[in-house]
């Protein structure tokens, strides 16, 4: 699994004019790629790095402050454009194999304390956020 994390003052997620997601002050917007090996466990080990994550004013964590967490699926996380000018989505997961995966991710946060905010899987979403620095890390378990 990969995420894309951003330390935000804000973060949102619209599908058809409807705001499906939102967070509003400090929290952390997480753009989440699945490929074809990922598993609940590794499901489970990204939501710990996150909660605990020290990328927060003061280095704090998610788990200290309490603050939330907006999840976004994105299989062009696993895009490869190393070769010719379009890129190649064949490492990414299908979403029958993703989808539970992401949603397990959502599911371990929340079993944290997490307060959790989502997009909506496979549907074309606007995601709009105040990136907080910027402070933005790349993760992979």
């Amino acid at each position: 699994m990969r995420a894309v994390v951003q330390r935000v003052g804000g973060a949102k997620v619209v599908v058809a004019g409807e705001t499906v997601g939102e967070i509003t002050g400090e929290g952390l917007c997480v753009l989440v790629g699945v490929t074809h090996d990922d598993t609940p466990e590794k499901a489970d080990r990204l939501a710990r790095k996150l909660w605990g994550l020290r990328i927060l004013g003061e280095e704090r964590s998610c788990s200290d402050t309490g603050v939330p967490l907006l999840v976004v699926s994105q299989f062009t996380l696993y895009g490869d454009a190393r070769k010719g000018r379009r890129p190649t989505w064949q490492a990414a997961a299908p979403g029958p194999v993703a989808e539970p995966l992401v949603e397990e991710v959502c599911a371990r946060l929340r079993a944290l304390g997490a307060r959790v905010e989502t997009g909506r899987f496979g549907a074309k979403m606007e995601v709009s956020l105040t990136n907080d620095g910027p402070f933005t890390v790349l993760l992979e378990v």
